[in-house]
């Protein structure tokens, strides 16, 4: 038998991938990406420095050659990956070899990546498209190479190829691939079940009143706006972690905003719509049921960005209805994206516009593949490996579930959004924009204001969600309170106290611009900020009962004359699925 020849196989690969020209086959991105990765570096006459490329070949071939010997020699590589943790990858010396050399491979790609001469928005693009690749073709992907999943094709007697292609083509069916056991929920049975009244709808969101838990509320009610690029029972997963049914627990009258599914009666629905239809006609209808002038407002990621350009369209009208204002991982100051921007330029941007500008919907399944795209070995290949390959059934997790249940979003809202925060950073500057017939001052919002950054976020940075402190109340800085969760933009904000985990900071260090002003920077703020163990809601719950007025008995009715009760949350909007 003739062995093959290492060093030709690692100068084939090298001649083919030491070629920028020939990426373009590679890369295997999701279509809402638009990534083309390869014109880019040739249309920018990018290029890698000879020196750099050489520098990289010869650092690859040695470690090739050396891998290459250890497999002749019957040592098994070392396989730093818990890709390729089992006993399947590590004790099977062929499985070993390729996953080695996958690692390998990866390792070189990712610094070719690095050493492309380009612009910082074009290198991260052409980072994440490489990243995107070298995740798809691992070997752990495909039955041929994955020998865990060969060695249970064997132990079943095929019977889990066959439960993998049925797992297959029953997500083709659904348009996503399972990531939790989805008969195992049902919104408004074991999801989404605080007890509530529908007591306000509108083609564009319903308002719920949740039943008061306690014999006193605080005066004035919570008002909460969730994301509308998601459904809103995030917040409102399971009794154990529901920062819904925490929130009334605490003592307060809450009221949240369900946003409609869109359909196509809604394609030409705009971000003025959101504002003005939305949060400013929840707001007043909240204002009404109370009888309170002000209310505590709370918005969550772009919830978080509406409710800010609402108040700041009612401070410009001469109203100031907020007696605070909660933001959990929002942006409100759009300078860094993180990796979102690799799907924000120019040409992307004008792309949507001119085909959903004047109506249409973005599909909720596109948003979703481009949030799975950021995490592709979580939410993409571990379950294609698992499911498919290996014919396992997901586990029930409530949250992963949610992940799945995709929201649509007006064509005209979703380019406004894209080009005047994403794309201009310009809802930071005040004046700079008009929504609803105002020009838009997030300055003149007059409230406290708490501000929540999860600490591994990967949606929101959490030096941006802190970036705005110095948009809101510039002249007051001691109005504001920033809080740093530990993990990601989901995990991190649904951490309820009943589990005791995860750990938070705070920091009330000065900046040395004044008394009681906050550190300068995110870092000076990390630096002088205090970890603590568990969850931060307390923190939070503390804050809105400084800013709730006196205690008053709970009321046993929901609405009132003008506004009554319409259907049990959590009403018909959250249920209706995107097409």
């Amino acid at each position: 038998m003739n062995m093959p020849d290492p060093q030709a196989m690692a100068s084939a690969w090298m001649s083919q991938m030491s070629d920028p020209s020939q990426w373009e086959s590679w890369f295997k991105v999701p279509e809402a990406a638009e990534l083309p990765v390869a014109a880019i570096m040739h249309d920018a006459a990018v290029a890698i420095k000879p020196g750099a490329l050489e520098q990289l070949r010869d650092e690859y071939m040695l470690s090739f050659g050396a891998l290459w010997q250890d497999m002749l020699a019957g040592k098994a590589p070392p396989l730093a990956d818990r890709r390729f943790a089992s006993a399947a990858w590590q004790g099977n010396p062929m499985s070993a070899f390729n996953a080695a050399s996958y690692l390998l491979n990866a390792q070189f790609l990712t610094a070719m990546a690095d050493a492309v001469e380009a612009t910082p928005h074009q290198k991260q693009k052409i980072r994440f498209a490489v990243q995107q690749m070298v995740d798809a073709m691992s070997p752990a992907n495909f039955l041929a190479t994955n020998p865990e999943a060969q060695q249970k094709l064997l132990d079943t007697k095929g019977e889990s190829l066959s439960k993998g292609l049925a797992n297959m083509l029953a997500d083709m069916n659904k348009g996503h691939i399972s990531l939790s056991d989805e008969s195992a929920f049902e919104v408004g049975r074991n999801l989404a079940m605080t007890p509530g009244q529908v007591v306000f709808e509108h083609p564009l969101f319903q308002l719920i009143q949740y039943t008061p838990s306690t014999p006193q509320v605080h005066q004035r009610p919570l008002l909460m706006v969730p994301p509308c690029i998601n459904k809103y029972y995030i917040l409102d997963l399971q009794p154990e972690n529901s920062l819904v049914k925490y929130a009334v627990d605490q003592g307060n009258t809450v009221f949240l905003i369900s946003w409609s599914n869109p359909d196509q009666s809604l394609a030409h629905t705009t971000w003025d719509d959101y504002v003005d239809q939305g949060v400013i006609q929840a707001i007043a209808v909240a204002q009404d049921i109370s009888g309170q002038d002000k209310l505590n407002l709370l918005g969550f990621c772009v919830g978080g960005t509406i409710v800010s350009t609402a108040l700041a369209v009612l401070a410009a009208r001469g109203q100031h209805p907020a007696s605070s204002l909660t933001l959990l991982t929002t942006f409100l100051d759009f300078s860094d994206t993180g990796v979102l921007d690799v799907f924000v330029d120019e040409v992307q941007v004008a792309l949507r516009e001119q085909s959903l500008k004047d109506g249409g919907l973005m599909p909720g399944r596109d948003l979703a593949s481009t949030f799975s795209s950021l995490r592709p070995n979580d939410l993409v290949w571990n379950y294609v490996q698992s499911n498919y390959l290996k014919g396992n059934e997901p586990a029930p997790f409530d949250l992963l579930y949610w992940n799945s249940d995709s929201t649509n979003l007006p064509g005209p809202m979703f380019c406004w959004y894209l080009r005047h925060t994403y794309l201009d950073n310009s809802l930071k500057v005040p004046g700079k924009l008009s929504v609803a017939g105002v020009p838009v001052d997030l300055s003149l919002i007059d409230c406290p204001v708490f501000v929540y950054g999860s600490r591994e976020d990967h949606i929101v940075p959490w030096p941006s969600a802190y970036g705005s402190l110095a948009v809101l109340n510039p002249g007051r800085p001691a109005a504001n309170r920033f809080v740093l969760g530990a993990s990601g933009h989901i995990a991190g904000v649904i951490n309820s106290p009943a589990k005791n985990k995860r750990s938070y900071w705070t920091s009330d260090a000065p900046a040395g611009g004044g008394k009681g002003a906050r550190p300068r920077t995110p870092d000076d703020w990390l630096a002088a900020a205090t970890e603590h163990a568990g969850s931060w809601w307390p923190e939070w719950a503390q804050f809105l009962a400084d800013h709730g007025g006196k205690d008053v008995k709970a009321r046993a009715k929901p609405g009132n004359t003008r506004y009554k009760a319409i259907e049990a949350a959590p009403g018909r909007y959250v249920k209706v699925k995107a097409d």
